[in-house]
């Protein structure tokens, strides 16, 4: 299985104007969708369950459609963005849009479960509809400039039989390969880094504040441990994939003991530590375990014993 990463800065402008496009779901981030394809010259039709979103994008030389039958079959390639999957189903599995679709090409760019990708894949495998999955790791602002970045999986020659027109969402584009669940994998696991920071970040907003400290004071002190994540991340993913699990010179006796800390400072200022304490939990489990002398990252092993 390939992987591929292309950077797209220059586009053929020609190409993507005798191309043609409907994005469905006219959301923020549907609306910078279809506002990118506008951009690059592809005729774009639109069409939102929600009236009223398109008129910007109509004023802008988009085709309103008045209906999500009308809309599939209006272009030979339709980007799905929406919700979540429920919502995509809702709207392209009625017998009429279903049937409009046959022979065309979905690229669904809408967040959700890897089961739901394959789900929504066998749904069009049925129906004769050729899919794509997708995910967009970057906020709406950057579609259509080369700060986007844009995941693809499913079969890679129709990937590239679209790669012009999409094209026109700027950035970089990743085709991960032909399993159509990758992209929403990879789209799970990074929101679950984004997601899970967060809500450190905002819990260590709370003790500071509690001690006296503001947010703006911590804030050049929490970006510096940022910086040293990409690092740390490189040197964890490589011990996990080679099965070894070396103590990065703080073993999870001692991450257990510094844990314990936060808890012990959150808990004394009546600050909820659950999160912090669900992560020593991890820890102290793998030191009954006997792996007390190895580093953290030897939770990914445990995690992963949990699946049922």
């Amino acid at each position: 299985m390939s992987l591929s990463t292309e950077h797209h800065e220059h586009r053929d402008h020609d190409e993507q104007s005798a191309a043609a496009v409907t994005v469905i779901g006219l959301g923020p981030m549907g609306r910078a969708l279809a506002g990118a394809f506008l951009d690059a010259g592809v005729r774009t039709t639109v069409w939102n369950r929600t009236p009223g979103r398109d008129r910007e994008l109509v004023e802008r030389g988009a085709i309103r459609a008045s209906s999500a039958e009308e809309a599939v079959a209006a272009s030979g390639l339709t980007v799905v963005c929406v919700v979540n999957y429920g919502a995509v189903d809702a709207i392209l599995r009625p017998d009429a849009v279903a049937g409009a679709l046959k022979g065309r090409t979905v690229v669904n760019l809408t967040a959700d479960t890897p089961d739901r990708a394959r789900e929504t894949a066998a749904w069009a495998a049925e129906h004769g509809v050729r899919y794509l999955d997708g995910a967009i790791m970057t906020p709406t602002g950057t579609i259509g400039t080369p700060d986007a970045v844009l995941l693809f999986s499913g079969p890679e020659e129709l990937y590239r039989e679209h790669r012009s027109v999409l094209d026109a969402l700027g950035g970089t584009h990743t085709h991960l390969g032909e399993r159509i669940c990758r992209a929403a994998a990879y789209d799970i696991a990074l929101l679950d880094i984004f997601w899970t920071a967060m809500a450190g970040f905002n819990h260590a907003l709370a003790v500071a504040r509690a001690e006296g400290i503001s947010a703006g004071e911590l804030a050049p002190f929490a970006a510096g441990i940022g910086a040293i994540l990409p690092a740390i991340f490189t040197e964890v993913a490589a011990e996990v994939d080679a099965g070894t699990f070396s103590d990065e010179g703080s073993p999870v006796t001692s991450t257990a003991s510094t844990m314990a800390h936060v808890i012990e400072t959150s808990e004394a200022h009546g600050i909820d530590a659950g999160v912090m304490r669900a992560a020593e939990g991890l820890a102290r489990q793998a030191i009954g375990l006997g792996h007390g002398a190895e580093g953290f990252h030897r939770v990914v092993e445990l995690l992963g014993r949990q699946r049922v």
